[in-house]
């Protein structure tokens, strides 16, 4: 189990070149790789509590319903939903803080998690829009 986590962290850092296949990889870990097309279908669900994990601010995706550090997940627990089965996503800029913020929230318990693969930088070069503002 530690080599899937260990395994998840080292994929998340990396980033998705440019004319590669979108792909998905599923697994044991804690969170779901999912390439910027299948991301963006999932951030569309209403019941998908969406996270923008990186700090600093340097953008956000459309459907983000809150903005907590990578770090501070465990600490502002309060912001998150009580019922662990609630859908999640995170993301930021390359996807390292959104490995870490993926590991968290399976700690606490949270069973459906999805994590954008190359972060917002894959998700720009898949031509979709970052917005710069906060809110």
């Amino acid at each position: 189990m530690l080599a899937a986590v260990a395994l998840l962290g080292v994929a998340g850092c990396g980033s998705v070149e440019q004319g590669s296949a979108p792909t998905t990889t599923a697994g044991s870990g804690p969170a779901r790789l999912l390439a910027p097309e299948e991301f963006a279908a999932a951030i569309a669900e209403p019941e998908r509590v969406t996270i923008n994990v990186h700090v600093p601010f340097e953008g956000t995706l459309p459907d983000t319903d809150l903005a907590i550090p990578f770090d501070q997940i465990e600490s502002r627990q309060a912001r998150l939903p009580s019922d662990r089965a609630t859908p999640i996503a995170v993301y930021c800029m390359s996807g390292s803080m959104s490995a870490e913020a993926a590991r968290t929230l399976a700690g606490l318990g949270f069973t459906d998690v999805v994590d954008l693969e190359g972060g917002m930088l894959a998700w720009q070069r898949s031509g979709r829009e970052v917005s710069s503002s906060a809110g």
